[in-house]
C-alpha cells in the first residue's frame, strides 16, 4: 500500500484551521501556490472535494469536516509529544502561545516572564492582542487571558492576581463642569466613553450591583473605542466618564489626574486568569510559563 504523504494532510489541516490559504501559508512557512497545489493533490488522490472555496473564505465540505475529525487532533498529539521530548534536555525548548488583552500584556505578563525568558533562552512565547473570546483549542493557543467568570468550566484556570473591581473615572476637568453622579441612573446625563464588544459587535452595557441589587445602564456619548488604551486617554482628556477594571486607572486615580465615582456600585470579581484546555499535558514550556505566572 502507497504511503499516504502526510505533509499534504498537515498542509489541509492548517488551511480548514486557518480559513485562509494566505494564512496557512504563512503558518506552515510556504507559497501559496505551494499550498493550493498540495490541496489540490490531496483531493485528486482521495477523489473528493475537501474544502469549499470562495473570493472571500476557505471552509472544509462534508468530507473535508470528518477528516478533520479523524485527523486533526492527531497532528496535536504529535506536536504535543514532540514538545515533550523537550524533558530530555539540558532545557526546555519550544514556543508558548497565549491570547490576552493588551494592559494585562505590559502590567503582569511580561514582566513576570522576564526573567524566565534569560534563564531559558530556547523557549520562545508569542502574543495575541485580541480583546473578543478566542477558541484557543481550534486556534491552537497554548492559553488565554480572562477576567474570571468568563472562562468555560472545562478549561483549567489559575489566577494571575488579586480580585478586581470595576471604576467610574473622568478627569477633574470635567467634573469641573458635570456634577458627580450619585446613582448609576445618574450616568444618562452624563458624556460617557463607550466600548464596543469585539465579539458581539454591541456596545458595552455599564453594569452595577449595590446589596444585592443590580442595574444596567446604557450610557452614552461622543466616544466609542474597542480597546481599552484610548478610553483611558479620552477620560484623561475630559472626554467623559469610562468605566474599567480599576488597575487599569489607579495610577492615574492616585495621582488624582481622574476621580473615581459610584465606588459603593462596583463590588470585587474574580481577577485576571490564564486559562487552558483541561485535557491538554503541559509541555515542559508551558509548564514553567505558568509556574512564572502564577499569583501569589
Amino acid at each position: 500500500m502507497a504511503r499516504r504523504n502526510l505533509n499534504d494532510l498537515l498542509a489541509f489541516v492548517t488551511v480548514a484551521r486557518e480559513g485562509s490559504f494566505t494564512k496557512a501559508a504563512g503558518t506552515l512557512g510556504v507559497t501559496q501556490s505551494a499550498l493550493s497545489q498540495a490541496i489540490r493533490g490531496l483531493e485528486e488522490r482521495l477523489q473528493i472535494r475537501l474544502l469549499t472555496r470562495t473570493t472571500r473564505s476557505v471552509a472544509p465540505t462534508a468530507a473535508g469536516e470528518r477528516l478533520m475529525q479523524a485527523i486533526g487532533h492527531r497532528f496535536d498529539e504529535i506536536e504535543a509529544e514532540l514538545d515533550a521530548l523537550t524533558e530530555l534536555r539540558d532545557k526546555p525548548a519550544g514556543t508558548v502561545r497565549i491570547t490576552c488583552g493588551d494592559h494585562v500584556l505590559a502590567a503582569i505578563l511580561l514582566p513576570r516572564l522576564t526573567p524566565l525568558l534569560r534563564d531559558y533562552p530556547e523557549i520562545n512565547v508569542e502574543f495575541d492582542v485580541y480583546y473578543g473570546f478566542r477558541d484557543i483549542v481550534a486556534e491552537r493557543y497554548d492559553a488565554g487571558v480572562r477576567l474570571g467568570g468568563t472562562i468555560d468550566r472545562d478549561m483549567i484556570a489559575i489566577p494571575l492576581g488579586p480580585a478586581l473591581r470595576m471604576a467610574v473615572v473622568g478627569s477633574p476637568a470635567y467634573f469641573a463642569d458635570h456634577p458627580p453622579p450619585r446613582t448609576p441612573d445618574d450616568l444618562t446625563a452624563h458624556q460617557c466613553i463607550n466600548q464596543r464588544m469585539p465579539t458581539s459587535g454591541d456596545v458595552y452595557v455599564w453594569d452595577f450591583e449595590r446589596r444585592g441589587k443590580r442595574v444596567n445602564v446604557r450610557v452614552d456619548g461622543q466616544l466609542i473605542f474597542n480597546t481599552t488604551p484610548p478610553q483611558v486617554d479620552a477620560a484623561l482628556a475630559g472626554l467623559g466618564l469610562t468605566l474599567l477594571p480599576e488597575d487599569e486607572v489607579q495610577a492615574h486615580i492616585d495621582s488624582g489626574r481622574l476621580v473615581r465615582v459610584l465606588d459603593d456600585w462596583c463590588p470585587a470579581f474574580s481577577g485576571y486568569q490564564l486559562y487552558y484546555p483541561s485535557r491538554r499535558q503541559p509541555s515542559p514550556a508551558f509548564a514553567l510559563v505558568i509556574k512564572a505566572l502564577r499569583y501569589p
